[in-house]
């Protein structure tokens, strides 16, 4: 667990260094179904694999008609013929596309319930209503914002609306700030439906969120190597005021986010030497645990995004 842990944030700080941005996709149940459900190609029977073989030979074997020479077949018979085999062709694999589900199973070879069927399809799936909350909490360059645009483009999740969450730099200037970041999403032509800046992300968080921490801590000390978290007490101390801005910012993660159908933050980055990976990779635990699928997004500070004028 430690040596995991360890080479994660090697990873992070490496990709940094090399000038590559860093995107990490957490989503409710995991990524990996394999002990949970059987795929496709092991439950195809072979019949389906010769009736596709068929449909693939219906179009090779279209050619001309027999006692008829090229040039006694006008191209626009040609054309009809194998449109029309194409289309036939086409038809069949969109018959077979809407029973996919039939080909997955369950290990012990029942139907797959529907809540892990749609953990399988989340991206794929068209999302008729939703929200997709960007939390901008510093400058990368713009990726954070830019990604979460372009899926927002995208057919599947084009009926969700974009709403974009930032961190006061002053409590005393909120209105003029909004203001501003309105002004300045307008120029990187960004659309989003709702605008909210966050001016009490320095609040003390909640007991109830502290216990969620420690316990977060007896977890790792429990997986750990000799029951050790590899955090001490020295380095909880040194970085309680970091430790508290992540608890409430989960916080405020559930108070706004809980609901929604995506949400993409700017990866926090700590400094190098400074922080322990036990402690670093606990805040990425405590701000991603028990929400929807959630996107950590880090850009190597190139701008992506560029000004309309």
């Amino acid at each position: 667990m430690k040596l995991m842990v360890n080479l994660k944030c090697l990873l992070y700080s490496k990709a940094l260094d090399m000038h590559l941005s860093i995107c990490i996709l957490r989503v409710p149940g995991g990524l990996d179904f394999s002990k949970t459900i059987t795929f496709g190609d092991e439950t195809l029977s072979p019949s389906s694999n010769q009736s596709d073989l068929s449909k693939s030979k219906s179009i090779s074997n279209l050619s001309i008609p027999r006692n008829q020479s090229y040039t006694k077949v006008s191209h626009e018979s040609i054309d009809d013929l194998t449109s029309s085999a194409e289309n036939k062709f086409k038809l069949g694999f969109a018959k077979d596309a809407s029973k996919e589900n039939i080909f997955y199973k369950s290990i012990d070879g029942t139907d797959v319930p529907a809540e892990i069927m749609t953990n399988i399809k989340i991206f794929q799936m068209k999302h008729k209503i939703g929200q997709i909350d960007v939390w901008w909490l510093y400058d990368d360059g713009g990726l954070t914002l830019l990604l979460p645009y372009i899926i927002n483009t995208r057919r599947t999740w084009s009926s969700c609306k974009l709403r974009v969450f930032a961190l006061a730099n002053k409590k005393n200037e909120f209105d003029s700030e909004q203001r501003s970041m309105a002004g300045l999403l307008s120029k990187f032509r960004i659309d989003y439906s709702d605008l909210k800046i966050i001016p009490d992300i320095n609040r003390k968080p909640l007991e109830s969120t502290k216990v969620i921490f420690e316990n977060e801590l007896q977890r790792l000390k429990r997986e750990g190597d000799g029951g050790d978290t590899g955090v001490t007490e020295i380095e909880l101390l040194s970085m309680k005021d970091k430790t508290n801005r992540h608890l409430r910012l989960r916080e405020l993660l559930l108070e706004n986010s809980k609901s929604s159908t995506l949400v993409v933050m700017t990866l926090p980055m700590p400094r190098r030497n400074v922080v322990s990976a036990e402690l670093y990779m606990t805040w990425l635990e405590v701000l991603t645990k028990d929400m929807p699928p959630f996107l950590l997004v880090r850009g190597n500070q190139t701008s992506v995004l560029t000004f309309y004028s």
